[in-house]
């Protein structure tokens, strides 16, 4: 770290007179949530929050994760298009997790009757931290695939300019020089319109499936301005609207508030609590079994869950996927931490010991997503003495808890 960059970082008064910048810099610049108090209120915001400093990454270890980008995606393509796998994965968890088994009963559904709809648009994103070993070597470790509802795009996209007026301001002109550009909601938007232009109806629109609560609709309107801009259509619908005014014609084109949906984009649907009702099922089924280009589905959905994160980390699955690209494989699975199944038999006990054992060392994952589910050190302890003769244990996979290099920051 420059000396300069360590004499700011001590700097208290410098500090704390940055920190009203940033935040009002964050305001202009749009990188703003609704309040937990307010959460469907236009007329109460935040900030949303961010660090004061922009974090170093190796360079290596960026272009690593770009270049792995597009093999994760492919990856998840084959997954969701490979009905064998998805069920020897999911077999123990369904029976296990409602949840889980819920979402596998419309997968299904829509397999047995036939998919409407080829075309299937991914969004996904992928979790990192920086591990670092023992001996200080770093590497690039997968936290988890996110494959419905992803957060960020919308936000991320100003944030470098927040970043950059900062840096100015303290006058870290080198450092201001090394921030790159990024507009993953543009990204993101391209593929949506794509998706749009290939169901091929002018006046069919696109529908963000959205939360009863809203705090992170600004996310969501990077977005989806960005369609408006390319003269695409958009209407923000929740479950309650598609129960209420939902349906599908002869040719099993969907219908929300007599308009026809040509994507049918999920930023909702990804945790228990979001149905909320038997309705709210049906409504997925719906969706699922329309024409609509679904971004993603029900497929795609699984294949981001966390028991098939732990299947692919095991020997050999790769290359099922992969048969005639050693590179790509070796390349994915150097981003992989240890990941171990808790399915009944000697190799579930035998993580069920490891983890008992050292609990400190490992992150037990229940199958859910939208943050703050994970279990930590002696919680890991209580939850699996509780379950660790019981089928229950199914519900959850262990990995190994990455040791992140520390970042000083505000």
């Amino acid at each position: 770290m420059p000396a300069l960059w360590e004499e700011v970082m001590r700097d208290e008064n410098l500090i704390e007179y940055l920190q009203e910048i940033a935040a009002d810099t964050a305001f202009l610049h749009g990188v703003l949530m609704r309040t937990k108090e307010t959460p469907n209120s236009h007329e109460v915001v935040s900030f949303a929050q961010f660090t004061l400093f922009p974090t170093r990454v190796p360079s290596t270890v960026f272009t690593q994760a770009l270049t792995v980008q597009t093999h994760f995606n492919r990856l998840v393509d084959r997954v969701s298009q490979n009905p064998s796998f998805l069920e020897e994965s999911l077999a123990s968890t369904i029976k296990a997790d409602d949840f889980t088994a819920r979402l596998f009963n419309i997968y299904k559904q829509v397999q047995q009757e036939g998919r409407a709809q080829p075309i299937v648009l991914g969004l996904n994103r992928l979790d990192y931290m920086l591990d670092q070993s023992p001996d200080g070597v770093t590497s690039l470790k997968q936290i988890e695939i996110n494959t419905i509802a992803v957060g960020g795009a919308g936000l991320a996209s100003p944030t470098p300019d927040v970043h950059r007026h900062i840096l100015k301001v303290v006058n870290l002109l080198e450092e201001r020089n090394l921030i790159l550009d990024n507009n993953p909601a543009e990204g993101f938007a391209r593929g949506l319109a794509k998706a749009w232009e290939l169901y091929g109806s002018e006046s069919a629109v696109v529908m963000f499936l959205v939360e009863d609560l809203q705090r992170n609709i600004y996310d969501q309107r990077f977005v989806e301005n960005e369609l408006w801009k390319k003269n695409i259509p958009v209407i923000r619908r929740r479950f309650g609207d598609v129960c209420r005014t939902g349906h599908l014609d002869l040719k099993r084109r969907l219908y929300v508030d007599g308009k026809e949906i040509a994507i049918v984009y999920f930023r909702n649907g990804y945790m228990p609590q979001n149905y909320t009702s038997e309705q709210s099922w049906d409504a997925r089924l719906m969706m699922e079994r329309s024409l609509a280009v679904k971004c993603p589905d029900i497929s795609t959905h699984l294949a981001g869950t966390k028991k098939v994160q732990q299947e692919l980390a095991r020997a050999g699955v790769l290359e099922r996927f992969f048969p005639d690209e050693p590179e790509t494989v070796a390349q994915i699975r150097a981003t992989f931490t240890g990941l171990y199944t808790l399915d009944m038999g000697e190799e579930g006990d035998k993580t069920v010991a490891m983890a008992l054992a050292n609990p400190d060392q490992y992150v037990l994952k229940p199958q859910r997503e939208g943050g703050g589910n994970n279990i930590y050190g002696q919680e890991i302890c209580k939850v699996l003495e509780k379950v660790k003769n019981s089928s229950e244990r199914t519900a959850y996979i262990l990995m190994d808890k990455i040791q992140p290099v520390p970042s000083q920051n505000y």
